[in-house]
């Protein structure tokens, strides 16, 4: 995959993009859903990219759909095994690191609260010590969640100065996995040697997420077995987001701060106003998208394990360091996830299409992403 030359310096700017080509990069989780397709943005654009998880979390997955393996060295590995990931990093000496292995469910974590932190917590420090231990990384982003803070389902945005303190074991791991970063930068990497930096991403959606317990999954699932769509929660709401709009702001992040280490911090990623919503009409929009026979069924889950039911993130700090904006609608994102499902449903070329929405989205970024510097 080849991406189209661009003038903007922001965001999605071939400055950005160019930045990576011959770069060594280190994707941990790199066989989940957004890995997979941050895999595809890095190959795409020149990386030399080894990834490092498990092996894909579902029987079916983006990764082998796409044949990810293929365009890079793909290691299969626990990330709580330490010994393993310092080969993995002593061998591949990367440049820069995409810290994206986790469990990441909410519902799971209630029924594996101990694999979840040992995954979450461990892993993250596993991480952070084989980046202690060599010289070659300048720059490391881990990615955690909008789901880090203290939820008092407040109607405005979390700013990145709140309270730490997710409640569910998920998001509370998560929490953990910040202050682990800040330690290890504050304790170790404070020389300027290391740019460090942590995201914390709202909701994503798009084509290729088979998961467990997630609304647009469920959507896909149900749709293409022609069932309504069971929904558990209707009236929450969330930052949905497409996986492109984090993704390239890690992207940007990382690349950014290798060159000026000023610009590490903590940011969050989420869409505007429009894209926080409620569960049902994200769920009102995919059936829309997806045309005849798409229903969906209110069966809210009251006596479930807790989960926020209101949730936004401010966004000011990214957009005024570095000009960031989002680029694609909800509707859109909607629009691009149905698109990527019917490709796949029916047999075609699902990277291919992969690939076209990614450039699609550079193309439309030229427009809505403004060069920080002017």
């Amino acid at each position: 995959m080849g991406f189209r030359a661009c003038s903007v310096e922001g965001l999605v700017s071939m400055s950005i993009i160019d930045f990576y080509r011959g770069k060594r990069v280190l994707v941990t989780g790199h066989t989940g859903f957004k890995g997979t397709w941050l895999s595809a943005i890095l190959t795409g654009a020149g990386a030399e990219v080894a990834g490092y998880a498990l092996a894909a979390p579902t029987a079916t997955s983006l990764f082998e759909i796409t044949n990810m393996d293929r365009n890079m060295h793909s290691i299969i590995g626990d990330i709580r095994d330490l010994d393993a990931l310092k080969q993995v990093v002593e061998q591949v000496r990367p440049e820069i690191v995409f810290h994206l292995a986790a469990q990441p469910i909410v519902r799971e974590s209630y029924q594996n609260p101990h694999y979840t932190y040992e995954t979450n917590v461990m892993g993250t420090v596993n991480v952070l010590e084989c980046i202690r231990l060599t010289d070659s990384v300048a720059s490391f982003l881990n990615v955690t969640t909008d789901k880090v803070y203290e939820n008092r389902e407040w109607a405005w945005g979390y700013r990145e100065n709140e309270r730490l303190n997710g409640q569910d074991p998920y998001s509370n791991s998560k929490s953990c996995s910040e202050l682990v970063t800040h330690s290890y930068r504050s304790s170790f990497l404070g020389d300027g040697s290391v740019a460090i930096s942590t995201a914390r991403a709202g909701n994503v959606i798009g084509g290729g997420d088979f998961a467990k317990d997630r609304i647009v999954p469920d959507c896909v699932r149900a749709a293409t077995q022609g069932t309504a769509i069971v929904v558990r929660n209707p009236y929450s709401t969330r930052p949905y987001q497409h996986v492109l709009e984090p993704l390239f702001a890690y992207l940007m992040i990382a690349a950014r701060q290798y060159a000026d280490g000023s610009l590490a911090g903590s940011y969050n990623v989420g869409p505007d106003e429009e894209g926080c919503c409620r569960t049902g009409r994200l769920v009102d929009l995919f059936c829309t998208a997806w045309g005849t026979g798409a229903s969906w069924v209110d069966q809210s889950d009251r006596l479930g394990p807790h989960e926020a039911s209101f949730l936004k993130l401010d966004c000011s700090l990214l957009k005024e360091r570095f000009g960031w904006r989002p680029v694609w609608s909800i509707e859109e994102a909607i629009a691009k996830t149905v698109e990527w499902t019917k490709v796949w449903a029916a047999g075609e070329d699902a990277a291919a299409c992969m690939n076209r929405q990614i450039d699609e989205y550079l193309q439309r970024a030229e427009q809505t992403i403004a060069n920080p510097h002017q």
